[in-house]
């Protein structure tokens, strides 16, 4: 029993192995990190892009008289 507890203290075959797993926790945990502080910015980004789609296409709609001239007219 006192070489194979010995022996457990001297052996370092898995120490790497558990390294690159927390490792790997810690980019994980970085990267959930920043995409959660970066949704909000990326929500507001998408809704202004809709909102000035939508805001043209009716501009476009309302000139031609209907959203389907509109498209035939575009380039």
């Amino acid at each position: 029993m006192g070489t194979f507890l010995s022996k457990f203290r001297r052996e370092e075959s898995g120490q790497d192995l558990a390294d690159y797993c927390l490792l790997t926790a810690l980019l994980a945990l970085a990267a959930v990190a920043i995409l959660v502080q970066t949704s909000g910015g990326i929500q507001a980004i998408w809704g202004t892009a809709n909102t000035s789609l939508a805001e043209g296409n009716a501009a476009v709609a309302s000139q031609s008289g209907s959203p389907a001239s509109a498209s035939a007219t575009a380039p």
